[in-house]
């Protein structure tokens, strides 16, 4: 049974930091391509980054590629999501995303999710 567990999310003050975790069980982890993507309020769900098998090749969308940053832990079967200098616009469900696609940035490829995490940056 395929799992994602993402956590590290929370209420946070704009300005600060935070660090997203997705652990992943189920699958051979170091075979997938992981992804971040968020659902704001009253908006559609949008991709926010991308690492493919063994964190070679990373994308960020441009709205935060300034101050967010992915990577993986292939040992640990985790990916992050580092996000600095949060903006109230950031507040969202961030849900952690596994494709078997080497690559991808498109939610269409991506075959398992995990249930989110809730930020919330006050202003």
């Amino acid at each position: 049974q395929v799992q994602l567990v993402e956590s590290g999310g929370g209420l946070v003050q704009a300005g600060d930091s935070l660090r997203l975790s997705c652990a992943v069980s189920g699958l051979q982890f170091n075979r997938y391509a992981m992804g971040w993507f968020r659902q704001r309020p009253e908006k559609e769900r949008e991709f926010v980054a991308a690492i493919s098998w063994h964190g070679g090749t990373s994308k960020i969308a441009d709205f935060v590629k300034d101050r967010f940053a992915i990577s993986r832990d292939d040992g640990r079967s985790t990916v992050y999501l580092q996000m600095n200098s949060l903006k109230p616009e950031d507040t969202a469900v961030y849900y952690c995303a596994a494709s078997s696609q080497r690559f991808s940035m498109y939610d269409s490829t991506f075959d398992s999710w995990g249930q989110g995490t809730q930020v919330t940056v006050s202003s």
